[in-house]
């Protein structure tokens, strides 16, 4: 019996010396805890090394996949079928087995024993290869292990939506931070120059006046030139004269100092932040960025988990994804679902009345699924999807809206012109021999006509004869009621004779 094994530097095929013990599975093992006990029951045989980590890879994929590599059926040719040997071969997969009992008629078995066997010969693996040492064998497999790791998750350092997740969320932190920090800074400066706040509104140009001029005493002697326009920095000097707000001390004005540092840097690093996730987005999800924005996008990929589970969902899903609490909500209340989640901030709604959002939701969820689905599966960075879906929603758009959205093509039949009546005009002129059937061969146009004819006579008959059914139908309806009527006077007049009889039988007796 031979044994086939392999390893991460090649194929190894073995010559099983007694079978006898190999069969005896439950003291298999007691026969590997020494190399001389080992080299008793099998011997290598032959030895088929790898190229490199490529063909290692290759052989690999193709063992975990039930297939026989080229570089296998190559071996095994050299070793069994040329030779003629007509021993069994042990595997250590069933399938594979079959595949090379059915290509190369080699006789393959896979049991309990061989199982046992290979764990034998995995464990005395230096020893039985000449020429493998230990460190060399666990390096060459730790390169294995990651080259096959790499395979199995389709690894691509130019396709990592893991980056796309991580940085929409941190930019949906500095947000959060900034506007804490900002407001933080306003109030506490806003006890010593309160007008500040509402004459310069934006946070990271408020955090720069503040770090420049410290208190409001020094602002008439300072150039805010690079910070803010000329009119917003005469309307901030001006105010600081007339201030109505408190003096701090020097102490004070270290701390606010320290937190506009703060408030200035992350409104930098948030920048650097939205640049990087641009750059990253237009080169995963080219044609979704063209849809419907960035940061749109990096937020329906962090929701979905990547962008492979984004493209699996229908553009049903993709409508209303980000509004799962209101969906379940509506169906638990029997109230109308969502019409759209996070797709909502996209400026194509946006920018739409409130009237048509939900359709414009709806037709842009539609061309989403399409565009994520090439992003994530196609190949480049092509956006012709992409702005051929957007160019489709904004026409659809300006047709809600009652703008001009279609352009007919030189095919397309025109509308025939209406000119005005002229009286005494050529539009006026009458010919009375156009009129005139004598003699003149029947168009085309004048047998579509009588047919049109045909087919108004006919719709008119089916009409009177519908109307002629309901006619009759009203009139048996009618008959039937009558003589419903009719018999309920009769039943009334017996019941008033029988009654009138028992009366004059009473008389009768009491006389």
């Amino acid at each position: 019996m031979l044994l086939l094994f392999e390893t991460p530097a090649g194929y190894a095929l073995f010559k099983v010396l007694d079978e006898d013990k190999v069969k005896e599975v439950d003291t298999l093992h007691t026969e590997f805890e020494s190399v001389e006990k080992a080299n008793k029951i099998v011997k290598l045989k032959a030895f088929h090394k790898f190229e490199d980590t490529t063909d290692a890879l290759a052989s690999a994929t193709a063992l975990l996949e039930s297939k026989v590599s080229k570089g296998l059926k190559t071996f095994l040719k050299k070793s069994i079928v040329k030779k003629g040997l007509k021993d069994e071969l042990a595997v250590m997969d069933s399938k594979l087995g079959g595949l090379l009992k059915e290509k190369l008629s080699i006789p393959c078995i896979y049991n309990a024993s061989t199982q046992e066997l290979m764990r034998g010969v995995r464990q005395q693996i230096n020893n039985l290869i000449e020429g493998l040492n230990q460190a060399d064998y666990t390096q060459m497999s730790l390169g294995l292990a990651h080259s096959l790791s790499r395979y199995k998750l389709k690894f691509s350092p130019d396709k990592v939506d893991t980056m796309i997740i991580q940085a929409i969320g941190l930019l949906d932190d500095l947000d959060k931070e900034l506007n804490t920090y900002a407001m933080r800074l306003k109030e506490w400066y806003g006890w010593h120059f309160p007008e500040l706040a509402k004459i310069v509104a934006e946070n990271q140009m408020f955090a720069k006046a503040v770090q420049r001029m410290g208190t409001r005493v020094e602002a008439a002697a300072l150039d805010f030139s690079d910070i803010m326009p000329e009119d917003l920095e005469e309307k901030m000097k001006d105010a600081a004269k007339v201030s109505m707000g408190t003096e701090i001390s020097e102490e004070d004005v270290n701390h606010i100092h320290a937190l506009c540092e703060q408030v200035v840097s992350l409104s930098e690093y948030r920048i650097q932040l939205f640049d990087y996730l641009q750059n990253r987005m237009q080169a995963i999800a080219p044609n979704l960025t063209v849809l419907v924005g960035e940061l749109v996008g990096a937020r329906l990929i962090s929701h979905a988990g990547s962008l492979m589970n984004l493209a699996k969902q229908p553009a049903s899903t993709v409508q209303i994804l980000g509004a799962e609490k209101a969906l379940f909500r509506a169906l638990k209340t029997k109230h109308d679902t969502p019409k759209y989640g996070l797709i909502y901030h996209a400026s194509l709604v946006g920018s739409t009345q409130p009237k048509h959002k939900g359709k414009i939701s709806r037709v842009l969820a539609a061309k989403c699924a399409l565009a994520i689905r090439v992003d994530a599966l196609a190949d480049g960075e092509d956006t012709t999807v992409g702005m051929e879906g957007r160019a489709k929603v904004e026409a659809r758009v300006r047709q809600l809206e009652g703008g001009d959205f279609h352009i007919a093509s030189s095919s397309e039949k025109q509308p025939s012109k209406i000119e005005k009546y002229v009286p005494g005009g050529k539009e006026a002129s009458f010919n009375s021999a156009s009129d005139s059937t004598l003699g003149v061969k029947k168009s085309k146009k004048r047998s579509a006509d009588e047919a049109d004819d045909t087919d108004s006579t006919k719709s008119k008959k089916k009409k009177s004869k519908d109307k002629d059914g309901k006619k009759r139908k009203k009139d048996a309806e009618g008959d039937v009621t009558k003589k419903k009527k009719k018999k309920k006077a009769k039943d009334g007049e017996e019941k008033d004779t029988k009654k009138k009889t028992k009366k004059k039988k009473k008389a009768k007796k009491e006389e």
